[in-house]
């Protein structure tokens, strides 16, 4: 089956010679430049001595590494996320069905291996003092057994200690835990920080590495998957899908590890893609990846890099042909590859309206792309798809287009670079030592320096005062409504039956609740920032935009920076154009590295209004946590309310003033 596999996925590659091709060409490119480079570096080594600089300069483009493209893959365990990475990789057997999700709480992502032909997983773990913890807080909501118990936290904490114990583990103590043999092997084992698995055989790999990824209910105790905290799956055979690209599951569980936590929440500021994955009878209506992406929308948007979202529907050809007929083509007549493909088309309408008419397209100006595949049909010919109609091949297609393009500026970089070195070995040797034009050609390229950078100062201080008007708008408007926000997320006008169990565990988790499933997510934090951002987000944008030119973006203040004239004082000089060739390059060079920069600061700048009030806040969670007894609820709830009261004002000016610091240690790093 799986060879039956690989044969469709080649026979599709090679109809598409307009995608492989100029990868090939690009390829080319790279290795033609380095051989020139190479041959330059060593006429250099055996001429003059003075040109060592060159030769480390040369040495160093050669090993120059770009940070990997990151997908973010949403969707709850059982819709077919291990299938559809098994099918999109061509590899069967790879992932275990349920890997990809099971254990929600591990960040798990896939990646190529480049060196050999193993299979790998790299698994890091816990350290001993993090496990200590985790096991603290698993035993405090084990034995809770009040009113305001967490019945969420509670199975999770279940699932945790079974996995690695066993049956009954949950009835124990902690005391009687650690006379378990297991105990004391689970604490030699978190002795190391990382284990490696590496098999070339991917069953026999599947089969080592499940127990740290799976879960089985029927058969508890040694699965090791509480003590991970995230898995690093490296494919081989992957270079044209994955050579610059990290597919990441993101997990979004109601787990409160905040190791964990604060993980997948990073990871989920790197995607510059996010595939939202459902079994396509519930794409349009499965609350749990949906409610992970608007939950998550700043996290993607102004406070991350996501460009694009596909919405991916699996399991088409999981289907009663004869119902489907019946409801949807008031037919008898059993086809069930018409069925197939009728129902593939009305759920990409439904997904696409949806979306349309979402919140989450108000933030995003990317058309969220609706593909509905097959994973099984992929690998199976029974099945009666082609395998274009699977669909699996036109999402190997967009990796493969967007490792493409990520190969093709890797290659346009170094030749530009490998250029400038050539002009720079140009100058050297057209120097007869004409001391006057030299000194004359410095001196015009260090004025030039100056009032380049006097005119970038000037620029990025118009953007600060723009920016602190938002921000002081923004204040304003958070101070005259925060306290009306409080009492509708802590005393909604509805059915209170429960709800004590919510405002206890978001108090306990620093202001924000989750449930397992996603179906009921409660955030003060962001609700408290939520009027600040809506009067900043427009123009954070302009300033910080994912795509695209706006006119006032930072980094277009920055592309206008040259230390080269049009007017230059020697226009003649022979040294001199070689010499501006070179710091044309070097500039290129630069901008493109402060470009990589500057979307990391900016999701530090975005994100500082929220850490501040987190921050701010934090004392207040933690009293209103505290307490208990006959009318808990009534006190949390006006606690919370009085204190937003009490040190609003200071509060939000504090997080307006930590936005403008960051903005402008931002324009320290681009300066200086």
């Amino acid at each position: 089956m799986a060879s039956q596999g690989t044969k469709r996925k080649r026979d599709h590659k090679s109809s598409d010679s307009s995608i492989e091709s100029p990868l090939r060409s690009d390829m080319e490119i790279m290795f033609k430049a380095e051989q020139i480079m190479k041959k330059v570096t060593d006429n250099l080594v055996h001429t003059i001595i003075m040109h060592r600089d060159i030769i480390l300069k040369i040495n160093k483009m050669n090993n120059v590494s770009r940070k990997k493209a990151t997908i973010g893959i949403f969707g709850k365990s059982g819709e077919g996320k291990s299938s559809l990475l098994n099918a999109v990789l061509g590899k069967k057997d790879l992932l275990p069905s349920g890997c990809f999700g099971a254990c929600t709480a591990v960040v798990t992502q896939v990646e190529a291996n480049l060196t050999d032909s193993n299979y790998i997983a790299e698994i890091e773990l816990f350290s001993k003092e993090d496990w200590e913890k985790e096991l603290k807080d698993i035993f405090r909501v084990l034995s809770d057994e009040t009113e305001d118990r967490n019945d969420d936290l509670f199975e999770i904490a279940v699932e945790k200690i079974t996995a690695l114990y066993g049956a009954d583990a949950d009835k124990k103590t902690l005391e009687e835990l650690k006379k378990d043999i297991k105990f004391d092997e689970i604490e030699t084992f978190l002795s190391i920080s990382k284990k490696t698995i590496s098999n070339n055989d991917v069953s026999e790999f599947a089969s080592v590495a499940e127990s740290y990824i799976l879960h089985s209910e029927s058969s508890p105790g040694d699965w090791y998957w509480p003590l991970v905290k995230s898995v690093t799956f490296k494919v081989p055979d992957c270079h044209e899908l994955l050579e610059h690209i990290v597919l990441v599951d993101i997990p979004g569980s109601g787990d409160c590890n905040k190791l964990r936590d604060d993980l997948w929440k990073s990871k989920l500021k790197e995607c510059s893609v996010v595939w939202i994955v459902s079994a396509i009878n519930r794409a349009s209506t499965d609350s749990g990846p949906w409610g992970i992406l608007k939950h998550c929308i700043e996290e993607l948007g102004p406070g991350g890099e996501c460009k694009s979202i596909n919405f991916i529907c699996t399991k088409t050809d999981d289907i009663n042909p004869a119902a489907y007929m019946r409801l949807e083509l008031h037919s008898y007549k059993d086809q069930k590859k018409v069925c197939i493909l009728h129902r593939n088309e009305h759920a990409k309408t439904r997904v696409k309206e949806k979306f349309e008419n979402s919140e989450i397209k108000k933030r995003f100006s990317t058309d969220g792309n609706v593909f509905t595949v097959s994973s099984n049909a992929f690998f199976d010919h029974n099945l009666n798809l082609e395998p274009g109609e699977t669909e699996i091949p036109k999402l190997q297609d967009e990796l493969r287009i967007l490792n493409k393009n990520i190969n093709r500026e890797l290659t346009r970089d170094y030749v530009n670079e490998a250029k400038g070195v050539l002009s720079l070995i140009q100058s050297v040797q057209l120097d007869t030592d004409k001391k006057t034009t030299k000194v004359k050609v410095y001196m015009e390229l260090e004025n030039n320096l100056m009032k380049a950078l006097n005119e970038l100062d000037s620029r990025f201080d118009r953007i600060y005062s723009d920016l602190e008007q938002y921000l002081s708008k923004g204040v304003d408007e958070s101070v005259q409504l925060c306290v009306a926000s409080t009492k509708a997320m802590v005393s909604p006008n509805m059915d209170k039956r429960g709800f004590h169990k919510i405002l206890q565990a978001l108090c306990k988790n620093g202001g924000c609740y989750r449930s397992k499933n996603w179906d009921v997510t409660l955030d003060l934090n962001k609700q408290l920032v939520k009027h600040l951002q809506e009067y900043i987000d427009k123009y954070f944008n302009m300033i910080f935009p994912v795509t695209g030119t706006t006119g006032k973006s930072v980094q277009e203040q920055i592309d206008k920076f040259s230390i080269i004239k049009s007017d230059s004082a020697s226009p003649e000089s022979p040294i001199l154009h070689h010499i501006q060739n070179f710091i044309n390059t070097e500039e290129t060079k630069l901008k493109s590295s402060l470009k990589s920069g500057v979307v990391d600061t900016k999701k530090h700048i975005y994100s500082s209004i929220q850490i501040t009030i987190e921050k701010e806040m934090s004392s207040c969670y933690e009293q209103a946590a505290a307490v208990t007894g006959t009318g808990s609820m009534k006190k949390r709830q006006e606690l919370l309310i009085t204190t937003v009261d009490k040190i609003k004002h200071d509060m939000f000016n504090k997080a307006k003033l930590e936005m403008l610091k960051k903005f402008k240690d931002l324009k320290v790093l681009i300066s200086y």
